[in-house]
């Protein structure tokens, strides 16, 4: 017995040990990348020393002699917080995905590589000024000297995770162009409609073009404000949606063209989600003059909606020279993207700019007549340009290469199916004259450019003419530019490179072969939307239309349809005098305007059961906002996702089935005054559905589902239980494997609002109730007081796992609130938490 117990005992020890190490080898492994935020560390080409301030939150606030010091140590300080994220983004951005996850990406790899973001990037690096061309150098010396560091887990704990896997990867060091390369994502996420021109032309191939077209309903300019409401010069006509080209209407819907298209979207889709997609990405910022403020100053607003992943989008930064001057001349503090130096959006020492999506169409499909490698254009054939591209596959000996093909319109998007070049030599075939049709996309941001110049010269910016000379430069994406500074003044530019089409609005993809169809040129910068100090002293952007029906030139008809933006602009009025307080509760409405349009409606509808009127009964006196422990509002968005389902499932395919958006709004508030119209009617049943049928199904199915989901009782119903965000890591947080997706996800967290909403917490109504974008960051400016300012982002500034900073901000933004932003020295100081020295090598 005491011999059995000897060996239990040793058993235990030896146990308790092995767990130990186990628990010892698990702790070093994931604390092995937690960065140095104190203390002193040699950083390679430096002029003098440079201090980084981090605050509780950690996040930094650099301060040097030079711009040189100043973006080496912003490089050094992104690597060391976010470089996996960095490295992850580059290899999307340059098609190498697959090096790092395998064959699962290599079709996305296709397509980015087929685009050619990287070869951009590169060409354009020729065109940048030299100053903005070094600082990209400093930023990336500053990124490598972090890399000669730090390897495998000490660089980041997906790194560990990886090599499980036995990939055998080691980072490249950090280039010039890998910035660059970053802007492509986000003119691809934030521009253009391509996804809207193939669910319209697949749609056409089933319903008459007046069908299509209703579902693409006119902005209402009776009802939603556009940003600009005067000063805009003559155009004839409104602003419609535009017939759909004959030549589409006549035999080119063929079946191996909407396969091409089918092929182009699904692969379109499945990129990463970089900075989000679909109806609900959008951003809200607008601006107040001293005339609607506490302190006579103006005040700033913006809350980019963007998709919500792990790490945010977004992260914090100031960049302080020690003595600002023409030397020197950033003071600058904001959220910036990891692997791009300066700041994107925030202010300086004199002014304050925000961002909200534009969205004109930049983006135009053509079809294209080809023949092998020949396409035809204008009665002639010539030949495509071609290059060859090569993909390294992890787990795959040999490499994998296609050949991209070029007209004169953009590279064959419709190549990158593994069939689709096969499609296209069959259809040829069957007829005398070469009769295959492909796919090309012409974009703007194809066009090597200069954006990069932009972001430094508006982060050097001092007042309007500065900021406006910079913003011409601002090429892709087109964004709308909301501006305010010290001296009192506010304003509204609208840059980018917008086409100008000799025929057609680019609604519909159009024949490649037709010269009419050639873009001849740009809107000249200086006839873009502008306005400084209107009248009224207000300024909202919140992806609405730019401007109204008479201005000269053609930007977009993709508008959002200006819910969010109205609701804005009649908080604003009803407000007051505001503060920076004031202006923060207003990017926390979740008023939701469609209800206020429908449930009327529902209201009128008769039910005869008592259970299942009591769903219906929560909608009596609802004051149509969704706080997450709303009874309504849970009620009301099964009731909307029920309306769509039944209002469209049935005659749409799944593809194309409603997210829920602002254009569905318009949709339902145009069917609402046709209450017979064939859209109400069910495909498949004996009898003729209205618009009153299709509403009490939905109510009565709204009140089963809600009982099975939630609770019998409403009582016990509330949104937020329903309308749930988890935090996904972009790569390894969908791998399936748990216990790694426990490793990097965090959530789930219950929240308010909803798709189109201010508050703008979007979910799919063609999927589920679960949140798909955010306001990606909230920041208020106070141009009376910076240290008055308010920020806050939707994770933290830290990309490893387990870190203090890698959701440390995210309980505060789901509640709504905001965290003081430090912005002079003495307030920096005051907020103090660490301290790095960056120091020159010794010889």
């Amino acid at each position: 017995m005491r011999r059995l117990l000897r060996v239990l005992v040793i058993s235990g020890i030896a146990l308790a040990t092995v767990l130990l190490v186990i628990a010892g080898t698990v702790v070093f492994v994931v604390r092995h990348s937690f960065p140095t935020y104190d203390g002193t560390i040699e950083l390679d080409g430096l002029d003098a020393e440079v201090e980084v301030v981090r605050d509780a939150q950690g996040i930094p606030q650099i301060y040097a002699d030079s711009p040189s010091d100043l973006f080496a140590a912003q490089g050094y300080v992104a690597a060391q917080d976010r470089f996996f994220e960095m490295d992850f983004r580059r290899h999307v951005t340059a098609g190498r995905l697959s090096e790092l996850f395998g064959e699962s990406a290599l079709e996305t790899d296709k397509f980015i590589r087929t685009l050619g973001w990287r070869r951009v990037a590169e060409k354009e690096l020729g065109r940048l000024d030299p100053s903005t061309r070094q600082y990209l150098d400093d930023y990336a010396r500053g990124v490598n000297s972090y890399l000669s560091k730090h390897s495998g887990s000490g660089l980041s704990l997906e790194y560990a995770v990886l090599s499980l896997k036995g990939t055998d990867y080691r980072p490249e060091p950090w280039t010039a162009a890998d910035s660059l390369a970053w802007l492509k994502a986000m003119a691809w996420d934030l521009g253009g409609n391509m996804d809207d021109e193939i669910t319209k032309t697949k749609l056409l191939a089933s319903f008459p073009a007046q069908n299509v077209e209703s579902l693409y309903p006119d902005y209402p300019f009776d009802r939603n404000q556009p940003i600009l409401s005067t000063g805009a010069v003559g155009r004839d006509g409104q602003f419609t949606t535009a017939p759909v080209d004959s030549e589409l209407r006549r035999g080119m819907l063929t079946k191996d063209l909407l396969k091409s298209l089918d092929t182009v979207d699904k692969v379109a889709k499945g990129l990463p989600q970089l900075l989000g997609q679909g109806d609900g990405i959008g951003s809200n910022s607008w601006v107040v003059s001293g005339d609607h403020t506490t302190t006579g100053k103006p005040l700033l607003a913006n809350d980019p909606h963007l998709g919500a992943t792990m790490p945010g989008i977004w992260t914090q930064v100031g960049l302080h020279c020690n003595n600002l001057g023409r030397a020197c001349p950033y003071d600058v503090s904001g959220f910036s993207f990891s692997g791009l130096p300066g700041v994107v959006i925030g202010h300086n020492n004199a002014i304050s700019w925000g961002f909200t999506n534009l969205d004109p169409d930049v983006q135009d499909l053509y079809l294209e007549r080809v023949d092998g490698n020949k396409v035809l254009y204008n009665k002639r054939w010539s030949a495509m340009a071609t290059r060859e591209e090569t993909f390294k596959v992890a787990g795959e000996d040999e490499p994998v290469k296609i050949t991209v093909r070029e007209t004169r319109h953009g590279p064959l998007i419709s190549d990158v199916g593994d069939d689709e070049r096969e499609i296209g030599e069959i259809v040829a075939k069957r007829g005398k004259q070469p009769q295959a049709y492909a796919v090309s996309l012409q974009w703007t941001a194809l066009t090597p450019g200069r954006t990069a110049d932009a972001l430094f010269a508006i982060n050097r910016a001092q007042n309007w003419t500065q900021f406006r000379a910079a913003a011409k430069s601002f090429q892709v994406p087109s964004q709308n530019l909301v501006y305010a500074d010290t001296d009192g003044h506010i304003g509204y530019q609208a840059p980018g490179l917008i086409p100008i089409r000799n025929s057609g609005r680019g609604d519909w993809p159009v024949p490649g072969w037709d010269p009419k169809y050639h873009w001849k040129g740009y809107i000249p910068f200086d006839s873009l939307p502008s306005e400084f100090d209107p009248s009224d002293g207000v300024i909202v952007t919140a992806n609405q239309a730019v401007v109204p029906p008479t201005y000269k030139y053609f930007l977009t008809d993709n508008w959002d349809y200006g819910y969010r933006s109205q609701q804005i602009t009649d908080r604003i009025k009803a407000a007051g005098k505001l503060d920076a307080n004031a202006m923060a509760s207003i990017q926390l409405d979740t008023k939701n305007r469609v209800a206020e349009m429908l449930v009327p409606y529902l209201l009128r509808i008769g039910i005869d059961d008592s259970f299942d009127r009591q769903g219906q009964d929560t909608l009596r006196n609802w004051d149509f906002t969704q706080p997450a422990d709303s009874a309504a509002a849970a009620y009301f968005n099964v009731v909307w996702r029920n309306i769509l389902a039944l209002t469209f499932h049935d005659q749409l395919p799944e593809s194309t089935w409603p997210d829920g958006g602002s254009r569905w709004f318009e949709v339902i508030h145009t069917l609402l005054a046709q209450p017979n119209s064939k859209w109400w009617d069910k495909v498949g049943t004996p009898q003729l559905e209205s618009r009153d049928d299709i509403l009490r199904e939905a109510l009565v199915e709204g009140r089963s589902e809600i009982t099975q989901k939630m609770a019998r009782e409403p009582a016990n119903w509330q949104w937020g239980k329903l309308h749930k965000l988890t935090l996904t890591n972009q790569t390894l947080g969908t791998s399936g494997i748990g216990v790694v997706e426990r490793i990097f996800n965090r959530g789930p967290y219950e929240l308010g609002g909803g798709t189109s909403l201010v508050d703008a917490t979007s979910w799919d109504a063609a999927e589920g109730y679960t949140v798909t974008s955010t306001p990606s960051m909230r920041m208020v400016v106070d141009l009376a007081d910076f240290d008055k300012s308010r920020w806050i982002n939707l994770t933290g500034v830290s990309g490893h796992a387990f870190s203090s900073h890698y959701t440390d901000q995210t309980e505060l933004w789901a509640r709504g609130e905001t965290l003081p932003w430090a912005y002079t020295k003495g307030a920096v100081e005051e907020s103090r938490k660490d301290l790095l020295t960056f120091t020159k090598p010794e010889r």
